[in-house]
């Protein structure tokens, strides 16, 4: 039996989490089941899980047959996508790690996705620093007025700093283009359930087969269901992470006061504003205000804006 107290870290970055237990991949391509050593508190949050998939850590390998480690240590992030817990509302949850982009999915029918939701993902990546693509699915079910719809949505995001895609696997529409897209990064997708996310990537991916990926037995039965991300592989620099659907997305790490700054077309606009810490609901002088429906603020996203505002206490959210 080896001692306890001899062991050689090895660096590995995570690809699947499930909590408790997590697959880590060591940088000469072997994969291993890993466990953490003791309770790791990144960024002075509590998380549901304080390791995530994207997370480069350091590890001892406990067992070379068994493919078994214990992290003893997490590096730095250069980023991180968080939402607020959705079994505590006190806790934090880190969706993915170090990210070079990411990539929601929607779609305007069968089911829709809120503007509400799209604006809520988009601050969440701006709060983190993470350029963001809106890729609008299942255009072959769209009718006129979804069309039409489709049009005003990406004349508004387009004029907020986002790139916006129409996509459809029944017509190759837009496949090659996200595909090129993903090409030398590493890219979260992210979206609620029933968008067609799975299926674009399976039919990019087929390798993958996400659907029916099962889950092995060391980490437990029936967690294929589980809120956590799996990285994969598709060449040596090129990345995706899967999320499971997104019913909604709490919030995290913003106040009241810094919320218009994650709003592009906004933060171009607040030092025109009378005041400094405007809140550009009634105050006079707001450059923002000012500019809605008239010029590089839409009203819609405006509206957006203090509808998300007003669920939010006067502390980070």
């Amino acid at each position: 039996m080896r001692a306890a107290s001899i062991f050689v870290l090895v660096k590995a970055k995570i690809y699947k989490s499930t909590g408790s237990w997590y697959v880590a991949k060591a940088a000469n391509g072997q994969f291993y089941n890993a466990r953490a050593k003791g309770i790791f508190k990144i960024d002075g949050h509590t998380s549901t899980n304080p390791i995530a998939v994207g997370d480069e850590v350091e590890m001892d390998i406990e067992d070379v047959q068994e493919e078994s480690a214990i992290i003893h240590q997490i590096h730095d992030r250069r980023n991180y996508v968080a939402r607020v817990s959705p079994h505590n509302k006190r806790m934090h949850h880190i969706i993915a790690s170090n990210l070079d982009q990411s990539l929601l999915f929607a779609t305007l029918r069968d089911p829709k996705t809120s503007q509400g939701f799209i604006d809520r993902f988009l601050i969440s990546c701006e709060a983190y620093h993470i350029p963001a693509i809106i890729v609008f699915n299942k255009a072959d079910l769209y009718r006129a007025k979804e069309m039409e719809k489709f049009q005003e949505l990406k004349e508004i995001y387009t004029n907020a700093g986002y790139q916006v895609l129409l996509t459809s696997i029944e017509n190759n529409q837009g496949l090659e283009e996200v595909k090129n897209l993903l090409t030398n990064k590493t890219t979260l997708l992210s979206g609620h359930s029933g968008v067609g996310k799975s299926t674009f990537i399976n039919h990019l991916f087929p390798q993958f087969n996400l659907r029916t990926q099962e889950v092995s037995d060391w980490s437990g039965k029936g967690l294929h269901t589980t809120t956590f991300a799996e990285m994969f592989d598709i060449d040596e620099q090129t990345h995706i992470i899967d999320t499971p659907g997104v019913r909604e997305l709490g919030i995290v790490d913003v106040s009241k006061s810094e919320l218009s700054h994650y709003f592009p077309e906004m933060r171009l606009l607040l030092n025109d504003c009378q005041f400094n810490n405007c809140m550009h609901i009634n105050e006079p002088g707001c450059a923002v205000k000012q500019q809605v429906g008239i010029g590089s603020v839409s009203e819609d996203r405006y509206v957006s804006y203090l509808t998300i505002l007003d669920t939010m206490e006067d502390k980070k959210y």
